[in-house]
């Protein structure tokens, strides 16, 4: 699993202890502390999982406080600004890959989980939450469905900078979104999000037929 994913497991775990106490009783933030520290002791290197997956950044941080609430308008403001602010433009300023490359990444699980490797293929397993086309008949409903996203909304190059912002860094769009910052943390290369991009936007997708 990778550092991202680990951590948002972690913002779940902690949200399962903000607002309760222990039968000793105790403050929201020792109950919090208690379950950090329980985490810490459980979770064990191996292979690639590293110890530093248990380390969260200020996004992270902020998310798993407001883990059983919206944030604040400040705070949610104060994310999405500074998420806004890692997004980065690809290279040579074309946002379109190969859609079909896309799908790949789009249907693969693995990569940064403690069986694979440094050669393991990475994929977005996009399809664990979201519904792409309709050959898919397995999908899952986390997120907001997917299918005709470039039929529905145009495929403009304002459209295809928009979707690689959301693939890129969804937190500059929604704080605290559930999605993986894909290319923010580096879990998908350049290429690869330029793919899953043509995926949502190339209007011979299967997404948009």
């Amino acid at each position: 699993m990778h550092k991202t994913l680990f951590a948002a497991a972690c913002a779940a775990a902690l949200a399962g202890c903000a607002g309760t106490s222990p039968s000793g009783g105790g403050s929201d933030a020792a109950v919090r502390a208690k379950a950090v520290d329980v985490m810490k002791a459980s979770f064990k290197e191996r292979g690639i999982a590293k110890l530093d997956r248990l380390i969260q950044d200020e996004t992270q941080a902020l998310c798993s406080q407001y883990a059983t609430t919206a944030p604040p308008k400040d705070v949610a403001a104060r994310i999405e600004k500074a998420n806004m602010a890692l997004i980065k433009p690809p290279a040579d300023g074309q946002y379109l890959g190969d859609w079909k490359r896309g799908e790949q990444v789009a249907q693969r699980g693995t990569g940064f989980q403690y069986s694979d490797t440094e050669k393991t293929p990475v994929g977005g397993n996009c399809y664990a939450c979201h519904q792409l086309s309709k050959q898919e008949i397995s999908y899952g409903t986390i997120g907001p469905s997917l299918y005709n996203f470039g039929k529905l909304r145009g495929f403009t190059p304002e459209m295809q900078k928009y979707a690689w912002g959301k693939v890129y860094n969804a937190h500059a769009y929604a704080a605290c979104s559930n999605m993986p910052r894909f290319g923010a943390q580096g879990i998908l290369s350049e290429q690869q999000l330029k793919d899953v991009v043509a995926l949502l936007m190339d209007p011979k997708s299967p997404v948009n037929q």
